[in-house]
């Protein structure tokens, strides 16, 4: 459980600080990984992710992810998780201009490197700009 913990603390930062390029991306998904949202709709791999991750970089707007609630339910090779993540968008020495609060779903295997996440729904429950 404390594996797959970790992966999503550094889905925040990998986030936050805009580590898209591999390794570590690849530390976190697995090669196949299936992602739904309603930005990115339906990705499947994780050069795809990546590349999406990347395109949707908007210049001087930077993000804070902050997670909570992981619930992890292990079933040998396989896991079930749930989390909360709170998002703020803001620019370098300003209050955030946007909010957004996700539920994320994600289905984890062990592989030989370790824990990935292999399929994941992001759900959008609220957002506010100002």
């Amino acid at each position: 459980r404390l594996e797959i913990a970790d992966l999503f603390s550094r889905l925040a930062r990998l986030l936050d600080e805009k580590r898209w390029a591999c390794p570590d991306a690849a530390a976190i998904f697995a090669d196949d990984v299936l992602v739904r949202s309603p930005r990115t709709g339906e990705l499947r791999g994780l050069d795809k992710l990546v590349a999406f991750l990347r395109q949707g970089d908007i210049e001087g707007v930077h993000t804070q992810h902050i997670t909570t609630d992981l619930l992890v339910d292990l079933a040998g090779d396989h896991a079930t998780t749930s989390a909360y993540s709170l998002v703020f968008f803001y620019r370098d020495g300003r209050p955030p201009h946007q909010t957004s609060g996700l539920r994320l779903a994600y289905a984890a295997r062990r592989t030989p490197a370790g824990w990935r996440l292999s399929e994941g729904q992001v759900t959008l429950a609220w957002k506010r700009e100002d």
